[in-house]
């Protein structure tokens, strides 16, 4: 199944060429969801966009569809100047001075977002996803035309993180897959380590002998965990003056996939933040029905992921 019939706000670079007059109300009648940038909230809560040479109104009750958690606080619109939205043009009107100002829904855009993802994104869709904010238990993603689901804090990656500006960013797109739907509430509960690849695939870009980069993820009194990617981790012996999330330099000294370790020795804590490296995206669309990480055979439990229907 491919998911790429919406996208979330903000997600690909706005087209600004002038439409005709013409364009516009086919656009109307097709009800084709727009997008453009907010750029004001006027004292009455109506939002006011740009929209490829033509002013557009949001009124206040079009911003956000009362479907979706949150949208009775005035932050949902007065949140979003500034930021993309998306919106179907519901009519043409004309000033005074004969300037036309377009009329225009949001909450009809989520709706249909809404629809397509309970319809047709059953738990283990990929869908691609854009960080709206981030809370120290989880991120905020925005699935398709505004909808928001949680992606908890385990749910990021199979190395250990604290807090998921250790991963993310705000505005960041990234790719992840549907693990809950509450159909009830029309809520939605996201993973994403899944799509970072398994041991077998993350550890393939390694071999003993080699001296790379990691970042010190937690420490025991028997060890050091060392983050070689978001999805594997080696032990290295405790050093002194390392402390977590130092960024650090790492000599491999042996992969052993029976025992899905790897054992590491830090060389030294590196000067500087370490720059962010691209998420390599293993599973990039599609429906997962299940997840191993660890090695077939591995002696060492990791528990598989099952995406099952909502009831």
């Amino acid at each position: 199944m491919k998911n790429h019939r919406i996208l979330p706000e903000g997600y690909g670079p706005l087209p600004l060429s002038p439409l005709p007059l013409s364009v516009v109300q086919e656009l109307i009648e097709t009800e084709e969801v727009a997008e453009a940038l907010a750029v004001r909230c006027d004292t009455g809560h109506n939002l006011h966009v740009r929209f490829r040479g033509y002013e557009g109104i949001i009124p206040r009750a079009e911003a956000v569809s009362p479907l979706v958690s949150g949208a009775d606080r005035e932050i949902a619109v007065l949140s979003r100047v500034g930021h993309c939205v998306q919106f179907i043009i519901t009519s043409i009107a004309i000033t005074g001075g004969g300037k036309p100002v377009l009329i225009l829904s949001r909450r009809k855009a989520q709706e249909r977002a809404l629809q397509f993802l309970l319809e047709s994104c059953p738990p283990g869709t990929v869908v691609r996803g854009k960080i709206t904010h981030l809370e120290r238990f989880g991120a905020f993603v925005d699935i398709g035309g505004g909808v928001v689901g949680l992606l908890p804090l385990d749910h990021i990656s199979v190395a250990r993180i604290t807090h998921p500006s250790q991963r993310f960013v705000t505005g960041q797109n990234i790719l992840c897959a549907i693990s809950e739907v509450d159909m009830a509430e029309k809520r939605f509960t996201l993973t994403h380590k899944e799509l970072l690849g398994t041991w077998l695939e993350n550890a393939s870009l390694f071999a003993p002998g080699e001296t790379v980069t990691g970042r010190v993820r937690g420490i025991k009194d028997y060890g050091m965990f060392v983050e070689l990617t978001p999805n594997l981790s080696g032990l290295a012996d405790c050093c002194e003056g390392i402390q977590e999330n130092d960024p650090v330099t790492v000599f491999i000294k042996s992969i052993r996939p029976e025992q899905m370790k790897i054992k590491l020795q830090i060389l030294q804590k590196m000067e500087g933040p370490l720059p962010p490296e691209p998420l390599n995206y293993y599973i990039t669309d599609g429906c997962l029905q299940a997840w191993h990480y660890a090695p077939p055979g591995c002696a060492k439990p990791y528990p598989p992921t099952f995406f099952t229907p909502s009831p």
